[in-house]
């Protein structure tokens, strides 16, 4: 199959083209050429000189991220875009890349994947931006405390050793969860919008913690990497249905 033919089916599958006017990262192939033969296909969250590396050593054609090497355009190939996209090339390895398209879709999407983990009931979507969604919501099938939903997601996440956090500003036991995964407290008011008892994401920023104290409102932050594992894992057996050859790349970052 051809790196052009996976990329399309892949665009219509997680209609990228909804998020073409929202998204600072182009989705769909970012570098090789569309007739480039795919047997192998390698995901991971980030491409970084790492990733490329390890996907070209464990003989991938293709390489599927989620976080890119193009947000909004390259004006010069030096220093950082240069070091990434030159073994991409060295090596004849094609890039695809997801970004919010990847975190909002409600099925293969990376909150759908944390609402999955959490066995969510009730869901819709959650996260507006423009006209789409990044993200997800619905209701535990048991009200827990936060510290309990911390410790459930700590267990089960990769956070690269550092542990999940919490902002404990809103009801002692929590049932309606959203889940915007990585950077996501921007979605706090929204939260509150719906009346959500907590907001499950990766990081956060300083004025969250205020903002969430005022709102009366908990926020879990589970680390942006944690919490973007799971789209690109989708893709991994979405691709792999079409009889290609796959391979996961982890390499947590702890953040």
């Amino acid at each position: 199959m051809h790196a052009g033919d996976i990329a399309a089916r892949l665009d219509e599958e997680l209609d990228t083209e909804a998020y073409a006017d929202i998204d600072a990262s182009p989705n769909g192939l970012q570098v090789g050429p569309a007739d480039r033969e795919v047997e192998t296909v390698a995901v991971a969250v980030d491409a970084a000189v790492e990733t490329i590396e390890r996907a070209s050593e464990a003989g991938a054609d293709l390489l599927v991220t989620h976080h890119g090497i193009v947000w909004g355009s390259i004006e010069r190939l030096t220093d950082g875009n240069y070091r990434r996209i030159a073994p991409l090339v060295e090596r004849d390895l094609a890039l695809y890349v997801a970004h919010l398209p990847l975190d909002g879709h409600q099925r293969l999407g990376n909150a759908a994947g944390l609402a999955d983990l959490l066995d969510l009931g009730n869901r819709a979507p959650f996260g507006r931006m423009g006209g789409e969604f990044v993200g997800q919501r619905g209701r535990l099938a048991e009200a827990t405390t936060v510290a309990e939903l911390a410790d459930r997601l700590d267990a089960e996440l990769d956070t690269g050793g550092q542990p999940v956090q919490t902002l404990d500003f809103g009801p002692e036991t929590v049932e309606d969860v959203a889940i915007v995964t990585g950077s996501g407290v921007d979605w706090l008011g929204e939260a509150v919008e719906v009346d959500a008892d907590v907001l499950v994401t990766g990081e956060g920023k300083q004025q969250a913690y205020h903002e969430a104290r005022e709102a009366g409102v908990n926020v879990v932050l589970a680390g942006h990497y944690a919490t973007e594992t799971f789209g690109v894992r989708a893709l991994r057996d979405t691709v792999e249905s079409w009889g290609l050859e796959t391979t996961y790349i982890d390499c947590p970052t702890g953040l």
